[in-house]
């Protein structure tokens, strides 16, 4: 509000305005001319305000979750929300985004590369390197150019191969079970599924007719709930008819519903499954062999295809990825090496040189040399 003040003994106007946090003052003849600067120093600072909003960190990642709680799976969601987790542990959470610059996101992966692993540095990489590119594309005044985040190298990794576990540790585990439980785990194996699919499958995404299942799964780019038709074998159907008929739940849609009435699970119970850990745990300490989990029997699946000699494109097809180099990627994650199937046919192909040792002589320096005979 514009003031009276003397200055050189005449009586001016003072106006003033605060702006990023400072007050800016000045001197007018006239209390209109004051009045009127004040107005339009307000209205720079609105504009400024409306047009280019500041985005701080806290607010980023919680846009960013908000969106993807509704586009991702439970799991990938909560993957996202860990990440933000550790960042916001490094970066002051209302400091603004343009506080990640290149140095000090490296030194925030080299500390995830030290507490976990060059692995998970590079998965929180990827996840903070798409919310950013996400921020670019909806929020408003969110900073423009090259992404800091993939302007970091990615870290180093000694990625070993998944766990597949033996298949007679998987019969062990069976044999233990019964009713739903056994047939769950069959299920598993056959369909080769992954266990957010296993536990939505429903009644009606079973065609006995036509003796195949639909599974849904949000293991899809841009996170959409998509499905496809699955055959299943005879072995299964006739498990999951038997299900059918002697199921305690007639009135619920899903197959898998929890049957136990503990005091952990007593609120669960009736209700889908959502994660079932200590499950598989409990089996195999019960067949005391190395512990497994439903997704170690997707591994399982293809691996049994793929020692069997089933074509890539076929258990593409059974894995229901979309891309074969995802498959490709897959089966070497899990140990398995189409370049040794390769270089195997090269074997019987050329003559096999035999190799004897000459007389070692004074002049020797490298022990061991051989010379053909």
């Amino acid at each position: 509000m514009a003031s009276k003040v003397l200055k050189n003994g005449k009586v001016r106007w003072q106006a003033c305005v605060k702006k990023d946090g400072a007050r800016r003052q000045k001197v007018f003849a006239t209390r209109k001319e004051a009045l009127d600067w004040e107005a339009e120093q307000r209205k720079v600072v609105e504009e400024t305000k409306t047009d280019t909003p500041s985005w701080t960190l806290l607010d980023w990642a919680s846009e960013y979750l908000d969106d993807a709680q509704s586009r991702f799976a439970v799991k990938t969601y909560n993957e996202k929300r860990s990440v933000f987790k550790n960042l916001l542990k490094t970066f002051p959470p209302n400091s603004p985004v343009e506080a990640m610059e290149p140095g000090a996101l490296l030194r925030f992966f080299r500390k995830q590369e030290k507490t976990r692993s060059g692995y998970a540095a590079n998965k929180d990489r990827k996840n903070l390197g798409a919310a950013w590119n996400w921020g670019r594309k909806y929020l408003k005044g969110f900073p423009d150019g090259p992404n800091p985040i993939l302007t970091v190298e990615k870290r180093p990794e000694k990625r070993k191969p998944r766990y597949v576990p033996p298949e007679e540790h998987f019969w062990k585990v069976y044999e233990l079970t019964e009713g739903q439980d056994r047939v769950m785990l069959l299920t598993f194996l056959h369909l080769a599924a992954r266990r957010g699919e296993v536990f939505g499958i429903k009644w009606s995404d079973l065609d006995f007719v036509n003796s195949r299942v639909r599974l849904w799964t949000r293991k899809r780019r841009g996170g959409n709930l998509e499905s496809d038709w699955l055959p299943i074998t005879k072995e299964l159907k006739s498990m999951l008819l038997w299900w059918w008929e002697e199921r305690p739940f007639k009135t619920s849609s899903h197959v898998f519903l929890c049957q136990e009435e503990t005091a952990f699970t007593k609120d669960y119970y009736g209700k889908p499954f959502t994660s079932r850990l200590q499950f598989m745990r409990r089996l195999c300490d019960r067949a005391g062999i190395k512990r497994f989990g439903f997704h170690a029997i997707r591994h399982l699946s293809a691996s049994i295809l793929y020692q069997k000699g089933v074509e890539t494109a076929v258990i593409q097809a059974i894995l229901r990825h979309k891309n074969p180099s995802t498959t490709d990627r897959y089966l070497r994650s899990l140990g398995l090496e189409h370049t040794r199937d390769a270089l195997e046919m090269l074997s019987g192909k050329a003559k096999v040189l035999e190799f004897q040792p000459r007389k070692k002589t004074v002049n020797d320096q490298a022990p061991g040399l051989m010379q053909q005979g």
